[in-house]
């Protein structure tokens, strides 16, 4: 039985919800965050880059889940007392443990308007949110230079970018029908090559595909902390020779520990040579292409048949926001492209499952997928990019310069000279 409003109390509806029970004691409360969270940003640098959280703090996060209500007013006091005070620090203009970006206010706005509206982005047409997301991959194609034909996609970070690329790489490169006859079909162990110096998400992407770490060949570095070149050269000559089936390198842009670039024009030519695929992990240094005076570190990255790399490191932006580009859109479709009938879309000029644009759930393995391309929109238009280029090459002069105050010290040694911010 369905019961109506007129079955019920006057002045009540027939349904519970989660709308607030007095909207105008929560609007107040909205205004006061708002401003909290406004004060907290401009007066980082008051306070500490980090602080320890004490033992009761921890302890205050072990209770059951709550099965009476608590008042809007009582859990914000609880988030003032016992989360703000004990971020990362990253945030802050002296943190500089990791290559983390601080956030923007324009995408703190982002942020909330994105959460008011429950945006979704991804599948579905004739949705202004995907035109949001489109308009901010081919943005940042041009800053890089990459080529506007190829594909994209707004991720989670270079983790799930780094899975995407290799994914491509992987079917692409397989020989057979990879995606219904599975990873024991394989004719020859597939084998893919990075520095010592990759990041971690190289590997977790490697075993997730299937391929085993055994699979990923770690190749030692010169002095300059680059990915070895002729050493890169007899591993593959020697995996031809053993019976294996090389199939990608994976080229680092700014790796984690040391900043340094793997020679990406070289890498370049020795996949097309060998016919492989070049994957880079751009994660933070991708980015130095808008530096005015530093683009040459990464000369060679457009010519990257997928590339990775962060929008919450050196666009600054609040996490988690990444992009991963594939140059064969075809390819990129045809690895991750499933269409159940409650996805059916592409008939019509009209409506959710017309077409206008590219269903970018074809392109990943997420089909949930928030609107996080909207805090780099509002950021990117509030700030251009000619002040983006301008802020990553202060952020090189800036460790160059420190780099100056070491070798004038007589306590201090320089390890390893500076490629990027490292």
């Amino acid at each position: 039985m369905i019961m109506k409003e007129t079955d019920v109390m006057p002045g009540k509806s027939a349904e519970e919800s989660l709308d607030p029970e007095d909207w105008e004691s929560m609007r107040m409360l909205g205004h006061r965050i708002l401003d909290d969270m406004m004060d907290y940003l401009e007066t980082l640098r008051d306070r500490p880059a980090w602080q320890h959280a004490p033992v009761d703090v921890k302890a205050h996060f072990a209770g059951s889940p709550p099965v009476i209500p608590q008042t809007p007013e009582e859990i914000y006091q609880e988030f003032t007392q016992y989360i703000l005070p004990y971020q990362i620090g990253n945030s802050h203009p002296r943190f500089w443990g990791w290559v983390a970006g601080t956030g923007t206010v324009m995408g703190m706005f982002a942020e909330l308007i994105s959460a008011a509206t429950d945006a979704v982005s991804g599948s579905f047409s004739y949705l202004s949110n995907n035109y949001v997301e489109m308009q901010v991959l081919d943005w940042c194609k041009t800053m890089l230079g990459y080529p506007a034909t190829a594909s994209g996609l707004i991720t989670s970070g270079c983790s799930a970018s780094n899975l995407i690329g290799l994914a491509v790489a992987r079917n692409a490169k397989a020989q057979f029908d990879l995606r219904s006859k599975g990873m024991r079909a394989a004719p020859q162990l597939m084998t893919l090559y990075c520095s010592e110096e990759a990041h971690s998400s190289i590997q977790k992407a490697v075993e997730l595909l299937g391929f085993g770490s055994r699979a990923l060949r770690r190749v030692p570095v010169n002095e300059s902390m680059q990915i070895d070149l002729e050493s890169l050269k007899e591993a593959i000559k020697t995996d031809r020779e053993g019976g294996y089936h090389p199939i990608c390198v994976v080229g680092v842009a700014g790796t984690t520990n040391t900043g340094a670039i793997d020679d990406l024009e070289a890498l370049a030519e020795i996949c097309s040579k060998e016919g492989l695929w070049l994957h880079v992990d751009g994660a933070f240094g991708a980015w130095a292409a808008i530096a005015p005076r530093s683009k040459h570190l990464v000369a060679g990255i457009e010519r990257a048949d997928s590339l990775a790399f962060d929008l919450h490191k050196w666009m600054y932006l609040s996490y988690p926001i990444g992009c991963v580009f594939i140059r064969d859109a075809d390819e990129h479709r045809r690895t991750f492209s499933l269409t159940p009938t409650y996805l059916a879309h592409g008939e019509g000029e009209r409506g959710l499952t017309g077409i206008d644009v590219p269903w970018l759930s074809d392109y990943g393995f997420e089909l949930s997928r928030g609107f996080q391309a909207l805090k780099a929109w509002m950021t990117i238009k509030e700030q251009g990019t000619e002040k983006y280029g301008r802020l990553i090459q202060q952020n090189i002069d800036q460790a160059h310069y420190l780099a100056s105050l070491v070798e004038k010290s007589p306590q201090l040694e320089m390890a390893l000279p500076v490629s990027l911010s490292c």
